[in-house]
């Protein structure tokens, strides 16, 4: 308790400390609430399962739900529990539980999705809530401080925590004593609304235009709620041959472009987005030629504290720091060493299109699929099955120097030993389109699409990112689609609409995508 008493300098607010199951009668069914949390770091722990404890004891399953509005992914502790509790009516933006996928797909919860900076914006506006006249029931909120004019100190990822403080009726606020307090780390930018609005005056990695704290009423926080839960961070497999492969083309690519004069020595401002083969192009430049290099991005995963160990790091923005458990306990080790090279913003921030073209970021990430003229599906298997959401890929993709997709040419299937291909004749689902971007690379090769029309697109992709078992197929897919419709001066983006994905339905009805022609 001293040390509880010690994060919350505003002493007026000892008096709403409690227990967590002592909140439970501040809930109520339909509420709308809004949380902390990214990439599952900095999200409230304690009161949530208390709660959920709560539910499951009184058999009120499916008859506590809540919409939930989060700043992208939580825990499976909590994401999961809630889910399988039929606790979560709606959930905003991004998830990746298992059970709240699967409740996502079947009708159970309903999704909505959008690209992160809109949607941190769109939440200040209201419009997500606008039933109710914008804003929230409640808040939760995992914090590591409370100074002495009641502003919340957050924890180790921002999000849209700041929206949800400034847009809650009331707050519960969970002070994590368990991790140290993160306080200097932020640099705060409250939502503004138009036609005003202020533009962020960045003009390099390291700099600061806001506050260490998110301002806060005092009077919104009904609850304090001591926690000693760390964050279970995101584990990773190491980097596979095929992920090292497509790292190692990318790596190619920027020695090239630095060689032609594109790219300066020391890269520009990157951002890498979650999974292994993010995890092998930065483990790639620990070992690479580049030094002092910056990063602009979302995530902050293990092998970028290898990059700055190799000491080719200079200083890194992100929102989250999205770390498995060893890298939690290695971040908290060498807290100096590496939090004065960090800072945390929030994503209206952190995503938002005019720092990511003024900086000239280098985008990179993974879609689902992508087809032969250049669009990518990053949310939908079969243009139906949500996995996870865009997430801030398209903040990214749709606004930066360089803009990378990077994918396995095929990935595994039962039924096939080559797999499933990544490169389709058609995106089944498009939520980046031809005009975003300039770069797709599979473990094959990488194409550059700068400058290339569509047809020369086509081209360069199935000669250069295809798996050699499926290029014949895609090069008559092409070939055909081409003289059919350029013989009908349709043919800018030629394709046969009606067979356009007979290699999925073949893989429905067969068990590969293999299909013996386009007849």
């Amino acid at each position: 308790m001293s040390e509880l008493l010690k994060r919350i300098r505003r002493t007026s607010l000892h008096a709403r400390i409690m227990k967590a199951e002592d909140t439970i009668p501040f809930f109520r069914d339909g509420m709308d609430l809004g949380w902390s949390g990214f990439t599952p770091v900095g999200y409230p722990k304690v009161v949530p399962l208390a709660l959920a404890d709560y539910v499951e004891k009184n058999n009120l399953q499916g008859k506590m739900r809540f919409n939930l509005f989060i700043g992208a992914s939580i825990g499976g502790d909590v994401e999961d529990r809630w889910a399988s509790l039929r606790m979560t009516d709606k959930r905003w933006p991004y998830q990746t539980g298992k059970v709240v996928q699967q409740q996502v797909n079947d009708g159970t919860v309903r999704m909505g999705d959008k690209h992160l900076s809109l949607y941190a914006q769109d939440l200040a506006y209201g419009f997500y809530t606008k039933e109710r006249g914008g804003g929230f029931d409640m808040g939760l909120i995992e914090a590591s401080g409370i100074t002495e004019d009641g502003a919340i100190i957050l924890c180790g990822s921002v999000g849209v925590a700041p929206e949800v403080i400034q847009n809650s009726d009331k707050l519960i606020v969970e002070i994590n004593t368990a991790i140290p307090s993160f306080e200097g780390l932020h640099d705060i930018v409250m939502n503004e609304k138009p036609p005003f609005k202020r533009p962020y005056l960045v003009t390099r990695v390291d700099d600061r235009v806001g506050s260490f704290y998110v301002p806060c009423d005092p009077d919104k926080i009904i609850a304090i709620v001591e926690s000693r839960e760390t964050d279970k961070g995101r584990p990773l497999s190491p980097p596979d041959e095929m992920s090292e492969q497509i790292a190692a083309n990318i790596l190619d690519f920027f020695q090239f472009e630095v060689k032609a004069g594109r790219l300066p020595k020391n890269l520009l401002p990157l951002q890498s987005g979650v999974g292994n083969i993010a995890n092998a192009v930065v483990g790639g430049l620990v070992k690479g030629p580049f030094s002092d290099v910056n990063v602009w991005t979302e995530v902050l995963q293990d092998t970028m504290l290898d990059f700055f160990d190799s000491g080719k790091l200079s200083f890194a923005s992100s929102t989250s720091l999205s770390l498995s458990e060893p890298g939690f306990k290695r971040l908290y080790e060498n807290w100096d060493k590496y939090t004065s090279r960090v800072v945390l913003r929030p994503i209206q921030y952190s995503n938002h299109p005019e720092s990511i073209r003024r900086l000239g970021v280098i985008a990179m990430n993974t879609p689902v699929e992508f087809d032969i003229y250049g669009h990518a599906n990053s949310t939908l298997v079969n243009g139906s099955r949500m996995i996870n959401g865009i997430g801030g890929s398209g903040d990214f993709l749709r606004n930066a120097y360089l803009s990378i997709m990077h994918s396995p040419s095929t990935r595994p299937s039962k039924t096939d030993p080559t797999g499933i291909t990544c490169v389709v004749p058609f995106a089944t689902h498009v939520d980046h389109t031809e005009h975003d971007l300039d770069v797709l690379v599979t473990e094959q090769g990488l194409a550059d699409l700068r400058g290339l029309s569509p047809r020369e697109r086509a081209k360069e992709i199935i000669a250069r990112c295809v798996h050699p078992d499926y290029r014949p197929i895609m090069e008559e897919y092409f070939e055909r689609a081409r003289h059919e419709c350029c013989g009908k001066a349709i043919g800018h983006e030629p394709h046969m609409l009606f067979k356009v994905f007979k290699m999925q339905q073949h893989l429905a009805e067969r068990g590969t995508m293999k299909i013996a022609n386009w007849d």
